[in-house]
């Protein structure tokens, strides 16, 4: 039998980072559903949250599982979820791209409560910042389509 643990921090955001998700209790749906869905299909999802124009996953790969797929079944999923329930005003889409992270076990519980702070988080710094903090933190530069 083989034995897989491989932690992911994903994070998607709306088309054009429209802040579609901007009631607490929309999240909650939205979120709630994300995990349930993700379950179904197998995916170790251990914790979701996120603010009004993007989402937060800690994710652990099974063995037969990629990074690719996981993230076109619950992006995929949820947005035509949230299409047929009504869910915003205009048609809802995630953006394309995405962005993920390995995680190490021993800053599990760090991530788990960034993850869970969202609204907090995000009182004070937007998204843009965000993420552009997470790329000087890894060493990333972002590329600009032309």
């Amino acid at each position: 039998m083989s034995w897989v643990r491989v932690y992911l921090h994903m994070v998607f955001s709306t088309k054009n980072r429209q802040p579609f998700l901007n009631s607490s209790e929309l999240r909650r749906n939205v979120f709630e559903h994300i995990k349930n869905y993700a379950e179904e299909k197998g995916i170790w999802l251990d914790c979701i949250n996120g603010y009004q124009e993007h989402a937060h996953c800690l994710i652990s790969l099974g063995k037969e599982q990629t990074i690719s797929k996981v993230a076109q079944l619950i992006k995929g999923e949820s947005s035509y979820w949230i299409n047929q329930h009504n869910l915003t005003s205009e048609k809802f889409v995630w953006q394309d791209d995405y962005w993920i992270v390995g995680v190490s076990e021993s800053h599990l519980e760090s991530v788990r409560k960034y993850i869970h702070n969202q609204e907090i988080h995000h009182s004070n710094q937007s998204f843009e910042s965000e993420i552009n903090n997470l790329m000087e933190k890894y060493g990333w530069s972002f590329i600009k389509n032309k």
